[in-house]
């Protein structure tokens, strides 16, 4: 996740670039060196001015602000268990529910439950605390790529729709909510974030015309370009696959100077003509690189002066870096940060690392934190289950910051600022090393993921009913599915989910097409509102397919599991492959393939809200 991109206006005379991340790394040295003593103070310091929210009281804290007291009255929780709470506030109870602050907003997760956004509450002063980290994230990667100072940034950011709750809250994603705040639209001068799109280009609302003029910006400041990147691969390959699809429009622009017609927001013309000249040379190089048979090393090819690739690779955007690799001519991947809709949690210390071994630290400013430890039933799956509640044991074996074993698994639990108290966060890490007396953590996966393209995330047991929810489509022509599983595929850009199915059919109807098609069209249906979100208004996931197998497709599958070493007692089919032999197995296997006809319903905001849109 790119740093808080800053203005470039001109520095005050007593600027110092030098001695300011110097002062960040010591900010850095300290608070990891006294992890424990921050961790404490930062507990005390939400529990004491949170003492009469009605959320503690309720549950007998009394004031208390010790550790002890905290652990032993208050449960570790899910967003189900908080929801009830968070539903109030939405619907207009302005009392201290959660927080003594006021909730300002709700930052919607790319979590979900009952197949709606998980919605986050957050207060003003959240901002800054995220701001704070993003002021880390470039003094740490100048120790290891100097004169960052002395050129751009090409970032494609975007913000994403937003709702409003029936008590007029705002709830959108995290980084719509950052885009749109003071904070980044009126930052100080620093010369370590100098980007090539303008704020405009970033904030508007249509997709198309956002990545088209950001595009544009970055094309024509080619030679200033110094780091690219985006949120997540995902999104920074979506923006390479446009430009292959738009270049000859961008050239255009390029050599007339203007604007294409299709851009249509004022204020984001008038922001791309502040920068855009006509500029021939540079039309035909761009047209002369583009027109190439192959778009291998594109990136050094068209930014020469690129160092790295600024993007999330870890856990499933994992999946994205031969694809990273073969655009940027193997260019640094680097993970910068580690954040969610939750809280901002740490930075890669070592950001020049191999994606595999991206570890980050986490802050201890931020939020109290705390680990249940997470035991794996095999090493085979990377999706680990976790117990949806715990027992009084289970509880109790919560470890504090400092108290984590190397090369332990964790599940990530939170205390926060605006109002969440020992919340499961859901993610799985593994403890990596130490920066002084912090842990540094891998992160593993999201427990109970199962498909994953870009922000979505989907479980077994939605795939599962939706699954069974599209089959019904098979009963009249008296078929059934004996056996499925799923695949993530990223080899189309944007990516899509794959169903493999073997049918059982007892009767000599054929099946159309169309029914098939209207088996996809039912599962994404049936998928969550992420998932939809990514179908409907991002672009950012393809239409979902079905591959029909031959009879005795899933027995090869478990022969060949058996025979790298699976119990033939413990087997069973698994429900997403990630496996490269597997998926070649079952794809050399399909007999047909069908797609998803149209897009799935998607609407901004809460079902239960859709009157009040």
């Amino acid at each position: 996740m790119p740093e808080a991109p800053k203005n470039t206006l001109k520095p005050t005379a007593d600027y110092n670039l030098e001695l300011k991340n110097k002062k960040t790394l010591q900010f850095i040295e300290d608070v990891t060196s006294n992890a424990d003593e921050v961790q404490k103070k930062v507990l005390e310091e939400i529990l004491s001015r949170n003492a009469h929210v009605e959320y503690l009281q309720t549950r007998g804290l009394n004031g208390h602000t010790d550790r002890e007291t905290f652990k032993k009255t208050m449960p570790v929780i899910t967003y189900e268990d908080i929801q009830p709470h968070i539903d109030r506030i939405a619907n207009g109870d302005t009392s201290p529910i959660l927080s003594s602050n006021a909730i300002s907003e709700f930052l919607t997760s790319s979590g979900t439950s009952g197949g709606e956004r998980k919605m986050m509450p957050t207060i003003e002063e959240e901002l800054g605390r995220r701001s704070l980290l993003y002021s880390l994230l470039m003094p740490v990667m100048s120790q290891f790529v100097p004169g960052l100072d002395k050129g751009k940034g090409m970032y494609f950011l975007f913000i994403k729709s937003e709702a409003k709750t029936p008590g007029g809250l705002v709830a959108r994603p995290v980084l719509t909510s950052y885009y749109k705040s003071t904070h980044f639209k009126d930052r100080p001068y620093d010369p370590y974030t100098n980007y090539t799109s303008p704020n405009e280009t970033i904030l508007c609302p249509d997709s198309y015309q956002s990545m088209y003029s950001q595009m544009l910006c970055g094309l024509w400041q080619h030679k200033e370009v110094l780091r690219v990147g985006a949120v997540f691969a995902s999104g920074f390959i979506r923006a390479i696959k446009f430009l292959e699809k738009h270049w000859r429009l961008l050239c255009n622009d390029i050599r007339t100077g203007t604007i294409d017609s299709q851009i249509t927001d004022q204020s984001v013309r008038e922001a791309v003509m502040k920068i855009l000249k006509p500029d021939p040379k540079l039309a035909d190089f761009i047209e002369a690189e583009c027109s190439k048979d192959s778009w291998q090393g594109i990136i050094t090819r068209l930014w020469p002066n690129t160092k790295y690739v600024d993007v999330i690779v870890t856990g499933t955007m994992s999946q994205y870096i031969p694809t990273l690799d073969y655009y940027s001519n193997g260019l640094p991947l680097v993970c910068t940060m580690y954040a969610s809709s939750e809280c901002y949690f740490g930075v890669n210390l070592n950001p020049l690392c191999k994606p595999s071994e991206v570890s980050y630290t986490l802050v201890p400013t931020m939020a109290y934190f705390e680990f249940l430890p997470v035991q794996r039933n095999n090493g085979v799956t990377s999706s680990i289950s976790v117990p949806k509640t715990l027992n009084e044991k289970e509880q109790q074996e919560l470890v504090d910051l400092v108290d984590v074993k190397l090369g332990q698994e964790y599940e990530l639990v939170v205390t926060t600022y605006s109002g969440l108290y020992r919340y499961r966060v859901g993610d799985v890490l593994r403890v990596a090393g130490f920066k002084n007396n912090a842990p540094q953590f891998n992160f593993i996966c999201r427990k109970n993921v199962v498909l994953c393209i870009d922000s979505d995330k989907t479980d077994e047991v939605e795939l599962q009913n939706a699954v069974k929810n599209a089959v019904n489509h098979l009963l009249p022509f008296g078929a059934t599915l004996a056996e499925y599983t799923s695949y993530a595929d990223t080899t189309t850009i944007p990516g899509h989910y794959v169903l493999y199915w073997e049918l059982s059919l007892n009767g000599n109807t054929p099946i159309p097409p169309s029914v098939f098609e209207d088996c996809c069209l039912t599962i994404e249906e049936s998928l969550n509102s992420v998932y939809r979100q990514g179908r409907v208004c991002d672009k950012s996931i393809g239409p979902l397919e079905i591959k029909v197998v031959e009879p005795g497709t899933f027995d090869k599958l478990m022969d060949y599991a058996i025979s790298l070493g699976a119990s033939i007692n413990q087997y069973k089919t698994p429900r997403c492959v990630k496996f490269a032999p597997i998926v070649e197995l079952l794809n050399s296997r399909a007999v047909s393939s069908y797609f998803s006809p149209k897009c799935p319903k998607w609407f901004p905001g809460h079902k239960q809200w859709s009157n009040n849109n």
